[in-house]
């Protein structure tokens, strides 16, 4: 537990308390679901923790940051080049769904790796997840072929 846990958590879970060492007649009489509670103080305290952290650089930033807004730093940039006509440009939607079936179809070898590796150390409940997963997304594939997914421009 300490692994998935950062170092302060690590460093807390590994040293003694100090109601454990004066009550040691009352810490084996204490029921599990204090212990079960112990271990949820660390979640609190990382949920409590992690939007500050998330927070912290956008606020020093807005604190200690320059403010010089003129009116050239206020125009929008579009890559050094001034825009002529309308900016929207109607891309192919076909584009944007073959990026994503390759996306899917790319993490499926992700997931079959450790699978391969592992093929004989294996139990024919894991092979059998693994085929099935497999026949999923080749169900996948068929019906993106099907509907002309894959037939680019």
């Amino acid at each position: 537990m300490p692994i998935l846990l950062p170092l302060l958590g690590a460093c807390v879970i590994n040293t003694p308390r100090k109601w454990d060492k004066i009550h040691k007649s009352n810490f084996k009489e204490r029921s599990e679901e204090t212990h079960v509670q112990n271990d949820w103080y660390f979640i609190v305290l990382f949920v409590v923790i992690s939007p500050i952290l998330a927070a912290a650089p956008m606020l020093i930033n807005y604190v200690l940051g320059p403010r010089k807004p003129n009116a050239i730093k206020q125009q929008t940039y579009e890559c050094g080049i001034e825009t002529v006509g309308d900016a929207w440009v109607q891309f192919k939607v076909q584009y944007y769904i073959y990026a994503l079936v390759f996306v899917i179809f790319d993490i499926e070898a992700v997931f079959l790796f450790p699978v391969a590796a592992a093929y004989g150390q294996l139990s024919l409940f894991a092979i059998g997840a693994a085929v099935l997963f497999i026949l999923l997304l080749a169900d996948g594939l068929a019906y993106a072929w099907g509907r002309g997914v894959l037939e680019w421009i």
